[in-house]
C-alpha cells in the first residue's frame, strides 16, 4: 500500500505526523527505563536494561519502515548482507550524503547485526525528544573540533577520545554495532571542493573515531562492515524521504577483516598507530570511491597494487565463523 496518489507535500506532512507519533510512543518506555538505569548505575542493571532499550529502538526503526513505505515506493538494490550475524560486535563505516543515510543503514542492517550506535555531533543532543533518546541509548556525542582549533589546542582532541572510550566501555557489555560516518559531515560538491578532496564522490575520511573505538574494544570486533550508499537520482533531503521522493537506493555491504595490528595500542596517544589507521581507511576510501563511480555508470577502477590479505588491502573479506 502506498499514498503516492496524494500530493507530495501532503505525504510529507502525514509522514512527519506518523514519525512524531512513533517517536513519542517508543520513547516513553525508553525514557522510563533510562531513568531506572540512571538511578541504579550498576553493571548488572545495565546488562539487563540495555538489551530492552535496544529492542525498543528496533521497534521504532521497524515502525519507521511502515511510514516510509506508505510515503512512496522506493526501489531497494541491496547486496552483501548475507553472513552477517546479530550476536557479535561490529565496527560499521559508511559514506555520508544526507540525513536519509541513517534511515537507510537502519533499514538495511537492523536484525542482521546488533543495534547500530552512531557517533553524533554534540549539537544533536538538543534535537527534541530524539536527542535525549540517543543519549539514553549511549550514542557517543563528539565535539568534532576543526583542524585549526586542534592545532591551537591539541588537548581538545582528548575530549572526543574520552567520550569514545566511555561509550565503548558501555558497548562492551552488550553486542553492539559501533557506527561511524568517517567523513565527519555530509559530502557535497561544495565541501569536496573546499576540502580539495582527492575523491570524486567522497570527502577525505577522518580516522579519529574509528581509531579510538578500535583501541577501546580491540579484538572484540568481529569485523568492519563497510557500507556504500548510492542514490542514483541524487542525494535526497529528509523532506524528500518524508514525501516519498526517493526513487532508488543502492547499498553495497562488505564485511572486511580489521588488521590485528590496529588493535595493538592506543591511537589517541600513539601517532604512528593513528597514521596506520588513517592509511588503512584511505585505501578503503579509494576503493569505495571507485565503487560509487561504477554504480553510477562511471569508469573509474579500484586502486591497484595491494596484495590480498595485507593491511594495504582494505578489501580483504572477513573470515566466516
Amino acid at each position: 500500500m502506498s499514498l503516492s496518489f496524494l500530493p507530495a507535500p501532503v505525504r510529507g506532512a502525514l509522514s512527519a505526523v506518523l514519525l512524531g507519533l512513533n517517536t513519542v510512543a517508543w520513547c516513553t518506555p525508553l525514557f522510563l527505563l533510562s531513568l531506572l538505569k540512571l538511578l541504579l548505575p550498576l553493571r548488572s542493571v545495565r546488562r539487563r536494561i540495555d538489551p530492552v532499550l535496544n529492542a525498543i529502538a528496533v521497534g521504532w526503526i521497524r515502525c519507521n519502515g511502515l511510514w516510509m513505505a506508505l510515503a512512496g515506493p522506493t526501489a531497494w538494490d541491496v547486496d552483501g548482507t548475507a553472513g552477517l550475524q546479530p550476536d557479535g560486535w561490529y565496527l560499521v563505516n559508511a559514506n555520508h550524503q544526507s540525513w536519509v543515510d541513517i534511515f537507510v543503514l537502519q533499514k538495511v542492517l537492523t536484525g542482521r547485526i546488533p543495534m547500530l550506535k552512531f557517533f553524533l555531533k554534540r549539537e544533536l543532543i538538543w534535537v527534541p525528544v530524539i536527542g535525549i533518546a540517543w543519549w539514553a541509548l549511549d550514542f557517543p556525542f563528539m565535539r568534532r573540533h576543526g583542524r585549526e582549533a586542534l592545532r591551537r589546542n591539541p588537548a581538545l582532541g582528548l575530549q572526543d577520545a574520552a567520550a569514545t572510550r566511555k561509550a565503548c566501555e558501555r558497548f562492551a557489555l552488550v553486542p553492539t554495532s559501533v557506527t561511524n560516518f568517517a567523513e565527519g559531515t555530509r559530502a557535497t560538491p561544495a565541501k569536496r571542493a573546499a576540502a580539495k578532496s582527492p575523491y570524486r564522490h567522497l570527502l577525505p575520511p577522518k580516522a579519529g573515531a574509528l581509531a579510538h573505538a578500535m583501541g577501546a574494544l580491540g579484538s572484540r570486533f568481529r569485523s568492519l562492515v563497510d557500507v556504500t550508499i548510492v542514490y542514483p537520482a541524487g542525494a535526497p533531503t529528509f523532506w524528500d524521504l518524508l514525501c516519498g521522493r526517493v526513487p532508488q537506493v543502492v547499498v553495497r555491504v562488505a564485511e572486511r577483516t580489521i588488521p590485528p595490528a590496529l588493535f595493538d595500542g592506543d591511537a589517541g596517544t600513539d601517532p604512528a598507530l593513528r597514521a596506520q589507521v588513517a592509511r588503512w581507511l584511505q585505501d578503503l576510501w579509494a576503493g569505495k570511491d571507485a565503487q560509487i563511480d561504477a554504480l553510477l555508470g562511471g569508469t573509474a577502477q579500484a586502486p591497484a597494487g595491494s596484495a590480498p590479505g595485507t593491511m594495504a588491502d582494505p578489501g580483504a573479506p572477513a573470515p566466516r565463523a
